[in-house]
C-alpha cells in the first residue's frame, strides 16, 4: 500500500507518454520563434506576445510553452517593454 497516496502500480510505466488505452497524448513542444524563423522578438508585435501571457497577465514559463532559452529571455524583456509603453496591460484588471 502506498504511503503518501501514490499510484498502486509498480511504477514501471510512470512518466511514460504512450498512446495506450487510458493514457494521455501529450503534444510535442517546439520553439515557435525557431519554427517561424524569427531572429529577434519585437516588443511592438503585441499579437505574438499575447500568446505567451496567461489570463492573469503573467508570463508563461518556457517549460510549458517549449520556447528556447535564448528567445524566452528576449520574450520577457519584450513583454516588459510593451507593458511599460502601455501596449499591453500588466494585469487582467486593466
Amino acid at each position: 500500500m502506498p504511503r503518501f497516496g501514490g499510484s498502486k502500480g509498480k511504477g514501471k510505466d510512470k512518466g511514460k507518454d504512450t498512446r495506450g488505452r487510458g493514457q494521455l497524448f501529450r503534444r510535442r513542444k517546439f520553439c515557435r520563434f525557431t519554427a517561424e524563423g524569427i531572429k529577434e522578438v519585437d516588443y511592438k508585435d503585441v499579437e505574438i506576445l499575447k500568446d505567451f501571457i496567461n489570463e492573469n497577465g503573467r508570463i508563461i514559463p518556457a517549460r510549458i510553452t517549449g520556447t528556447k532559452t535564448h528567445f524566452q529571455r528576449q520574450l520577457s524583456v519584450a513583454i516588459k517593454r510593451a507593458r511599460f509603453l502601455a501596449l499591453m496591460p500588466y494585469t487582467d484588471l486593466h
